[in-house]
């Protein structure tokens, strides 16, 4: 699989897009970058930086679920208000 990014002038985007939704989303997917794609990228990117330096930190599926579980206790109340 190849991802490639193009600039289009605003006269052609149109034409673009008409002639790649003649693919299907097995053959080509559009990918719009906007701003959450760009934030959730950022972030990602973040955290293989971590991974790649040694400075994440990894849990257990223990200290996982009682993670979950004392986020939930904390938020409960929100979730389903009285």
């Amino acid at each position: 699989m190849h991802t490639i990014k193009l600039k289009i002038h605003d006269k052609a985007y149109k034409h673009f897009i008409w002639l790649l939704s003649k693919f299907s989303k097995d053959e080509i997917e559009v990918i719009s970058e906007d701003e959450a794609f760009l934030k959730i990228q950022a972030e990602l990117q973040a955290e293989l930086n971590e991974i790649n330096e040694g400075t994440v930190k990894y849990y257990t599926i223990d200290e996982l679920e009682e993670r979950l579980e004392s986020k939930i206790r904390r938020n409960e109340d929100s979730l389903y208000p009285v």
